[in-house]
């Protein structure tokens, strides 16, 4: 067995989840005859997902989502497997991870699945033609999702999509658990700097920068947060971290994760005020929250390891994790989100893939949200295989809260 298979493998064995889906996915084959585009972090959790929708009856066309999150071995592992085609390839250059998209297009999706949003940008631009043979599509990550959102407040997104993100089971678990162990563990393995003591900066308080505030929190860092949301920022004072604007924070931070999917969180005002040794790192989806361009046009000189850029400013280094993108993917020793939280949310995608299957020519274009039922069989999934029970409603407490005129 090669080494992607080997990688394959391990992570099937924590994801009971996605194996039941895919037990069912192969007796009732509800994708036959669907065309999946996808681009998503192409390591071992991702293979496992591309595996369960062929099992379901669909062909399947892989690439990238992000330059340097591809494994390798796992893209060939996928690549040699029946109705499965992987395109990418790690450190492609910006001209190749394109040209990656558009091998994926050619396959003349029914369905796609994205992180980031790249395909579906893609398919309303420069490769319209392939519009109307689209169902519709799936969205993973919160920045994907605004770039959605915007685009259908436009009129201009011309199929359904749903928004995996959004739901209860990728929100909780994934953003909150997987970014906040996983960006921590990619920093801790890459750089070998202790995290218990240090002052941690966190941009943003949404669903990914709480759970980092709270995994540091509880490696002894002492955490302060940034916002422009008054109200999460306000949450985050609740919750006990100190709360700064960016420009104070950048003058006491030894270690800063930016996690806003914004431009230029850090900047060259910040890049003044940062101390001799602070590292920055980024866990929102694209590399534009750290302002790398202009980090590399002040910097006297730049000194590179492996995963790690030093900038050196007059007598001070700043290092950057990964060349400014996903630290917990992008960086040498990178493995992503923890394999369980990841068996949630490719179980969600999996099981929206295939409502959108069936029902998606009923839908117009716009952003969906995933329907009720899918999450809870998610949960519901997740608690049998930990072997954890649960109350259900009885009648009358079922009567009792749909009803409006008892109680008072």
């Amino acid at each position: 067995m090669d080494s992607g298979m080997r990688k394959i493998t391990w992570a099937a064995q924590y994801m009971p989840v996605l194996r039941a889906i895919e037990r069912r996915f192969t007796a009732d084959r509800p994708l036959e005859g669907q065309r999946i585009a996808m681009a998503l972090h192409v390591e071992a959790k991702t293979a496992n997902l591309v595996r369960t929708l062929a099992a379901g009856g669909a062909e399947v066309e892989i690439t990238g989502c992000n330059p340097l999150s591809t494994q390798d071995d796992v893209a060939l592992a996928l690549d040699a497997m029946d109705g499965i085609r992987c395109y990418a390839r790690h450190a492609c250059s910006v001209e190749e991870y394109y040209a990656a998209i558009d091998r994926v297009l050619d396959a003349r999706p029914t369905v796609t699945i994205d992180d980031g949003m790249d395909l579906i940008h893609r398919l309303h631009t420069a490769r319209r033609e392939l519009l109307s043979g689209v169902i519709g599509g799936c969205e993973e990550t919160t920045t994907g999702i605004h770039r959605l959102r915007a685009m259908a407040a436009e009129g201009k997104l011309e199929f359904p999509v749903i928004a995996v993100n959004d739901t209860p089971m990728k929100r909780s678990f994934d953003n909150v658990h997987g970014t906040g162990e996983s960006a921590l563990a990619s920093l801790m393995i890459t750089t070998n700097v202790l995290i218990a003591g240090k002052r941690l900066v966190v941009a943003g308080y949404g669903y990914c920068g709480r759970g980092l505030a709270r995994k540091a929190h509880g490696m002894g860092a002492r955490v302060c947060v940034t916002e422009v949301d008054p109200r999460r920022a306000l949450e985050a004072h609740m919750d006990g971290f100190d709360v700064l604007p960016m420009d104070e924070a950048a003058r006491i931070g030894d270690l800063f994760v930016t996690t806003t999917g914004n431009a230029h969180v850090i900047g060259e005002r910040q890049f003044g005020l940062l101390k001799d040794g602070a590292i920055l790192s980024n866990a929102g989806h694209f590399n534009v929250e750290i302002d790398l361009e202009r980090l590399h046009k002040i910097a006297d000189a730049v000194e590179q390891r492996d995963g790690i850029e030093t900038f050196v400013l007059g007598d001070r280094r700043v290092h950057v994790l990964a060349e400014g993108r996903l630290v917990n993917l992008a960086t040498p020793k990178g493995m992503g989100h923890p394999i369980e939280v990841m068996d949630l949310s490719f179980a969600l995608q999996a099981l929206s893939a295939e409502y959108i299957a069936k029902h998606g020519r009923e839908l117009t274009g716009g952003v969906y949200e995933v329907p009720a039922a899918i999450d809870e069989t998610v949960a519901c999934e997740k608690l049998a295989s930990l072997g954890i029970a649960i109350d259900s409603l009885t009648d009358e407490q079922a009567r009792y809260m749909s009803a409006w005129d008892v109680g008072t």
